[in-house]
């Protein structure tokens, strides 16, 4: 899958790194060094993914994420140091669609690039090769199969047959992945699952997967599903175990 992408960090080493791996993968790419120039670049186009640092000069890599946002759904890849939950969440709420904590793996963001521009909806550069087909759907079952049951927990409700999400009666867009771990949550409320149990669970749906996913779909997830989502009372954080999703009162109708 060819793609033109474009890399905008401040350290000429890391640039330099990131260009080489994501050449060698069949890309085109091009290189800049502060937050105005990535946000021109991007405007400027074709462009199908932006791998943006955070701390840069002249503009920093929120400030463009939010620029970004308002006028275009180019898929944005953060690279950052920060990782208390707080800035990672920040950085979700303004449109990021992934982030990758430093140092990290070349071999990594590769992968991680190739998952963006797969599961992303915009078109590809001129002369690209179409992505692959979603697969399609099974068959319905037979009607004297019985349905799944809605899960339930809360005010959340999952409907496994119509793959449908509501919290608080609102209903909630979610990516396969996302689906996949909220109704492995909501089967069992208030148990916590490893994020190697969970892990288990996106194979198959998530084709490139690390323990690092697991953490992206949850952020997502709060984003969608709770009130506060810096302040998460639904699906919960147990530190140094996993997640759990709550049992709690139903919420608002």
């Amino acid at each position: 899958m060819c793609a033109h992408v474009v890399v905008a960090e401040d350290d000429p080493k890391q640039a330099d790194l990131a260009r080489l791996y994501l050449e060698r993968e069949g890309h085109r790419v091009v290189v800049v060094h502060d937050g105005r120039a990535a946000l021109e670049q991007a405007r400027r186009g074709p462009a199908d993914l932006l791998v943006l640092d955070v701390m840069m000069p002249v503009m920093d890599g929120l400030d463009v994420c939010r620029a970004l946002r308002a006028e275009s759904a180019l898929p944005v890849l953060m690279l950052t140091a920060r990782t208390a939950e707080e800035d990672l969440l920040l950085g979700l709420d303004l449109g990021a669609d992934d982030y990758l904590t430093k140092p990290y793996s070349p071999r990594e963001l590769v992968a991680r690039v190739r998952a963006l521009l797969r599961r992303g909806s915009r078109p590809l550069t001129p002369g690209a090769p179409a992505p692959p087909a979603a697969p399609t759907l099974p068959p319905p079952a037979p009607p004297a199969a019985a349905a799944p049951a809605v899960l339930t927990a809360g005010a959340l409700a999952i409907d496994p047959l119509r793959h449908e999400v509501t919290a608080d009666g609102r209903p909630v867009s979610c990516t396969p992945g996302e689906f996949r771990l909220l109704q492995v949550l909501a089967a069992q409320p208030g148990r916590v699952f490893t994020r190697a149990q969970l892990l288990e669970h996106l194979h198959g749906i998530d084709r490139y997967i690390t323990t690092r996913t697991v953490d992206t779909h949850v952020m997502n997830l709060r984003r969608k599903i709770e009130p506060q989502p810096r302040r998460p009372t639904r699906l919960l954080t147990v530190y140094g175990i996993g997640y759990k999703l709550a049992e709690g009162p139903r919420g608002a109708s």
